[in-house]
């Protein structure tokens, strides 16, 4: 996993628009060392990187901002939502742990961890109960709810995308594309 691999996946996060992001890479023998680097980076400009699940074949990693994720946390939406999925504690430590066992668990993919990307809880609840159908858009994620706000929002997180990448091409550091927020 490389830094380039978190500007191209994670602008959004990095510039403090979103609460989370998500990609796969190669799990790779020193993954956990990489991970452990990130988080000396990152945490002091309010950034976690934690591996959500790791297989032989990939791992998952989860980008987020603890705070926003306390914030979205405490959305009635979102509280209403996880504890339908199974979530008896919503406090942030719990809520990973429980999501980290979801996917460790296998089977069906936990789609509620869009809420914890930040999506709108009523975009999620409708993907898990229309299981993926009747939606009236798709960008970063399939859109049930306010259509236009939500593609809004796709083309802010292209625009940041894009301007992350070109400034990392120019040779700007993670830390430097990271936005400090208290």
């Amino acid at each position: 996993m490389t830094d380039q691999m978190i500007v191209l996946h994670c602008s959004p996060t990095l510039a403090g628009m979103k609460t989370g992001s998500l990609f796969s890479c190669r799990p790779g023998s020193r993954l956990m060392e990489e991970i452990r680097g990130l988080n000396r980076r990152l945490v002091p400009r309010g950034l976690r990187v934690l591996p959500l699940h790791c297989s032989e074949k990939r791992a998952l990693i989860y980008v987020f901002r603890p705070s926003d994720l306390e914030r979205d946390l405490s959305k009635q939406a979102v509280i209403a939502l996880l504890q339908k999925c199974g979530y008896p504690d919503i406090r942030v430590q719990p809520c990973l742990c429980r999501l980290m066992d979801r996917f460790r668990q296998g089977g069906e993919f936990p789609h509620e961890v869009g809420v914890f990307l930040g999506y709108p809880p009523e975009d999620v609840d409708g993907f898990i109960g229309n299981r993926a159908c009747g939606h009236k858009c798709v960008g970063c994620w399939k859109v049930y709810g306010e259509e236009e706000a939500a593609r809004k929002t796709f083309a802010k997180y292209q625009k940041c995308t894009r301007v992350y990448c070109e400034q990392w091409a120019r040779g700007a550091s993670i830390e430097r594309l990271t936005v400090a927020i208290s």
